[in-house]
This record gives C-alpha cells, sequence and structure tokens, in this order.
C-alpha cells in the first residue's frame, strides 16, 4: 500500500531527491567514494557547495550583497545567533507560534525585546496586525510559517527596520522579494533536506554593528569569510539540498512550485469546508497556511477523531495527527507533496462522512 507522507517534519522529500541522493552515498559520480566519505575540501565537495549556493540565488533571485550560508544547529541556533550579531539596544518580534515565542526566549539574554502582538490568546489561529514597528529597533523578526497552527504569513512586509525571517517550513514554496529582509533562516527539513543542515540567507552589511564581542563560530563574518567552511559543514544533508534545488528548477522554479501549493491547498480548505464532519480551526481565509493544513471535527463529532484517524491511516496517511497543542489533524503538504496524495487525503475524507 502506497503511503502518502503528512508529517510535519523531518518530512517528505522528493523522489528526484532521494534517488540522486542514494546513487551518490554508494557511488559519488564513479568516483568510488560515497559523497558520506570524501573530503570535505575535495574539489567534489566543494563544486557541490558552489552549485547549492548559486541555485539559491538563482531560485530566489537574491541581490548582490547577499551571502548564503550553509550551516549547523537548525533554527534553533539562529534563535541565539540573530540576537547575538544584531541586537544592540531593542529588538522587536512578532509572536504568531511556538517557535516565535523560542526565539522571544533567546533573544532576551542580549538586550531588550518588545512583543509587539501575539495571538496565544487564541492558540495562535490567526497572524495578528494590529501593531507598530518601532523605529529605532535594531530589527523585526517573525516566523512567516506556523507549523504547529497551520497559519502563514504571506507577504513580504514593508518595515523601516531590519526585517528578519524564519522560513523553515515555507522556502522555496512561494516567491519573495529578498531585498526587503536583511535575514531570512531556517532548518532544512521541511522543503530542502534532512535535517541536519541550516540555511541562512544575509545582507552582508547589517553585520559589525553591535558593540559585544562574538564568539567565532557564533560571528556570521566567520562564516561568510569561510564561505560556510569554518567547520565541517553537513555533507550529506547539502548533497541532498543540491539535488533539490536542481529539481525544483525543473519544476519551473518557485513560481511552479507556488503554482503547485496554492492549488493543492486551495482543494483540501475546500474539502474541509465542504465536508460535514470537519471544519478549519483558522477562521480567516487569509491567515491558512498553503503549507500546513490544519482541522478538526465540528463539535457534533468530536467523539469520531479517534475512529478517523485510524480511518485514514489504513488507507495510508501518515502523519495527519494534529499537534497536542491544537488537537485535530494536520497536513503538512510541503513542495514534494504531489498533488495526487492531496487527492487522496480528500477521498478518504469523503468515504469517512459516507460511513457515519
Amino acid at each position: 500500500m502506497k503511503k502518502h507522507n503528512f508529517s510535519a517534519g523531518p518530512s517528505i522529500l522528493s523522489p528526484y531527491t532521494i534517488e540522486h541522493t542514494a546513487s551518490g552515498i554508494r557511488d559519488l559520480d564513479s568516483s568510488g567514494l560515497s559523497i558520506m566519505e570524501i573530503s570535505h575540501r575535495s574539489k567534489e565537495f566543494m563544486a557541490i557547495m558552489d552549485e547549492t549556493q548559486q541555485l539559491f540565488v538563482e531560485l530566489l533571485d537574491i541581490p548582490s550583497g547577499y551571502s548564503v550560508l550553509l550551516l549547523q544547529g537548525g533554527a534553533s541556533m539562529q534563535f541565539c545567533m540573530v540576537p547575538y550579531n544584531l541586537l544592540q539596544s531593542k529588538a522587536a518580534y512578532l509572536d504568531t507560534g511556538s517557535w516565535a515565542n523560542k526565539a522571544v526566549k533567546e533573544a532576551k539574554f542580549f538586550g531588550e525585546v518588545d512583543v509587539l502582538a501575539s495571538s496565544k490568546d487564541t492558540t495562535y489561529s490567526y497572524i495578528p496586525r494590529d501593531y507598530t514597528i518601532p523605529a529605532d529597533a535594531d530589527y523585526f523578526h517573525i516566523t512567516t510559517n506556523n507549523t504547529i497552527y497551520g497559519t502563514e504569513i504571506r507577504e513580504d512586509m514593508d518595515v523601516p527596520v531590519n526585517l528578519v525571517a524564519d522560513m523553515s517550513s515555507d522556502i522555496f514554496s512561494r516567491p519573495i522579494d529578498v531585498s526587503k529582509y536583511a535575514i531570512i533562516y531556517g532548518g532544512a527539513q521541511k522543503n530542502l533536506a534532512p535535517a541536519g543542515v541550516t540555511f541562512v540567507i544575509i545582507k552582508d552589511a547589517i553585520l559589525g554593528k553591535v558593540d559585544r564581542a562574538i564568539p567565532t563560530m557564533l560571528d556570521y563574518r566567520t562564516h561568510i569569510d569561510k564561505e560556510s567552511m569554518f567547520n565541517t559543514p553537513p555533507v550529506v544533508p547539502i548533497y541532498a539540498a543540491l539535488h533539490t534545488l536542481r529539481w525544483y528548477k525543473e519544476q519551473g522554479g518557485v513560481s511552479g512550485m507556488y503554482k503547485l501549493n496554492v492549488e493543492k491547498a486551495g482543494i483540501l480548505y475546500d474539502e474541509i469546508e465542504r465536508n460535514s464532519l470537519f471544519t478549519s480551526n483558522i477562521e480567516n481565509v487569509e491567515d491558512r497556511s498553503i503549507m500546513n493544513v490544519t482541522f478538526i471535527m465540528k463539535e457534533a463529532y468530536k467523539e469520531k477523531e479517534a475512529d478517523f484517524l485510524t480511518f485514514a491511516t489504513g488507507r495510508g496517511m501518515s502523519g495527519i495527527k494534529g499537534h497536542r497543542s491544537v488537537g485535530g489533524f494536520r497536513a503538512s503538504i510541503y513542495n514534494a507533496m504531489p498533488r495526487s496524495s492531496v487527492e487522496a487525503l480528500i477521498d478518504t475524507m469523503k468515504d469517512f462522512e459516507k460511513s457515519i
């Protein structure tokens, strides 16, 4: 039976990425060596690193004056690296979920943090809009997609200060204007590669403004100067990322992925609205994520949630149980998720409705 992988992360990867990465693990380009055992200083790996960074630039149309870094530590490491490098007096944050909240917590070690708005009062079921960004903030931090709660910011904000965005779970899912951001960062395990590599897109000119000493490993300038090779990089995840980026290019780039993502999310949200058993827990349509679709049983059918999960699992739907803080269900439909899997979930929802 085919499994449909709706896991929130680590998540689905394209067959292209899996097959090409597996081939390189067995034998990298007929070299007689595995990608897992070659030197990270070898010409073979340097070519992999260079092409991966160049594809970032090409696919996201990154302007000059920015660097693409491939690091380690996940987005969680960036929660402290960002304020370590940027926070001189005050930073502003938007609290839209657990990961945004964790970023706030880390930033408070380095200076004053102004949480401009939060949707915690309704279990993060909306994106706050009624706030003013202080002009004297060193930066404004947002989390663009909230995997647990199913909300997403799908616009590139115009802000009066440096804009920093955690795009762990929606990078490459839609076109973005990189020039509006000072830093874009994220873990790779949603839309890029297996866990283990972290991407950082950073405007070079914003660095060197704080007066604190920064440990070598946590200073972005270290990694820019060494072209992400200051320490041994996560070789295999970077190699997998290269194949994902090549696959994106074949699919029509980011705009091609966005078109498919809107279609997938659209048909699933339509079924949630149509189906007599389910409802979205995100009322504002504009706030609904196209990456993580969350939904719950209507009040009259709450006792059927476990039954539906069993039914769906039996039909090959993997990873659709909602996060414990929200309940219900979550279908993570990242870039590599084919439309056919979304249609299979929709058919499952329809068939369960008929069985009630």
